[in-house]
């Protein structure tokens, strides 16, 4: 890859959101040379929002000395499939149906494209610039307002048949009739407990059927977010420490089940939910511990992204145009 990198020192990543999408230009050490930012909406059609988008990326790729020192690009997007290189309907997108994001931008740029998940791409930049660099063999799970996943076998992401495996945050964690209604139509996914909305979820059932004084009955509960959890355990609020103690239980007995099908290195949280630190990944390792299969025991590690959270998903995205 070091010979590949010096004739073409510096790839493009796009991380392409629901409202905004952010361009790197990135070198090998995963440093962003420069940077731009368009809005994902608000476009006639998707051939209008890539002609914009090169038009805003002129003075970025201008900084590396132009498009014939870039070697590829990736892109980390809602609903992507790897293989085929489109977007298949996203629901966050104004686009809809079989989006052939990768072809365009790759006739638009005369470079080589690649597209994966927002969760995957994560993967990839933390294999290749952050926590698991050096790991082969390692699964990535980021607590945003969904949880996503991203897993690695020995050093391949996971796409599985059609593009789209490794949806570990859609895993049913409880099949009682309480069991919480999920975006994506079922009931009881790890996501509905261990996401950011997940946790304000929890605070609001617990804070219904506890006596515990809290300052979090100072907050509309309605209006409860995990920031609010995190100040207030902060503060050495119980009620508070007792909501990342319920989520991180159902996030480490989630993980040890994920061993027994790739036997990872390590476990990478990313997201604005491990700001949350100890209160948070204390509760997982405990869980993890005590549920893990004992020939899994002791040998996976729990650890929290390295990248910068800011510059994360444009990392991620960028490490495919490495491929």
């Amino acid at each position: 890859m070091e010979c590949k990198c010096m004739e073409k020192p510096y790839v493009i990543g796009l991380d392409m959101g629901g409202t905004n999408s952010v361009f790197g230009v990135v070198d090998a050490r995963g440093t962003i040379k420069a940077q731009t930012v368009i809005k994902t909406r608000g476009y006639k059609n998707v051939e209008e929002y890539v002609a914009t988008a090169i038009e805003a990326l002129q003075p970025a790729i201008e900084v590396v000395g132009g498009i014939e020192n870039i070697k590829g690009m990736g892109i980390g997007a809602p609903n992507a499939n790897y293989y085929t290189g489109t977007i298949d309907n996203a629901a966050n997108l104004e686009w809809k149906g079989i989006v052939p994001i990768a072809k365009l931008f790759s006739e638009a740029l005369g470079i080589p494209v690649r597209v994966t998940n927002d969760a995957n791409a994560a993967a990839m930049g933390e294999m290749t610039y952050g926590a698991a660099r050096g790991m082969k063999n390692f699964i990535m799970i980021t607590l945003g307002t969904g949880v996503g996943s991203g897993i690695v076998c020995d050093g391949r992401v996971v796409y599985g048949s059609d593009g789209f495996a490794g949806e570990l945050g859609h895993v049913i964690v409880d099949r009682s009739p309480e069991a919480r209604q999920c975006g994506c139509g079922r009931k009881g996914c790890l996501e509905t407990y261990t996401s950011a909305t997940g946790v304000a979820r929890t605070a609001r059932l617990i804070l219904a059927n506890s006596t515990l004084e809290s300052k979090l009955r100072d907050i509309n509960p309605d209006d409860i977010t995990s920031y609010d959890v995190f100040v207030a355990a902060e503060a050495g609020d119980k009620l508070a420490l007792e909501i990342f103690e319920e989520t991180g239980r159902r996030l480490g007995e989630a993980c040890a089940d994920f061993a027994a099908f790739s036997s990872p290195e390590a476990f990478i949280f990313f997201g604005g939910l491990t700001k949350a630190g100890d209160y948070l990944m204390n509760p997982i390792r405990k869980a993890y511990d005590e549920n893990v299969l004992f020939v899994y025991k002791d040998k996976a590690k729990l650890l929290v992204s390295t990248l910068n959270g800011s510059e994360a998903a444009v990392l991620g995205a960028s490490a495919l145009g490495w491929e």
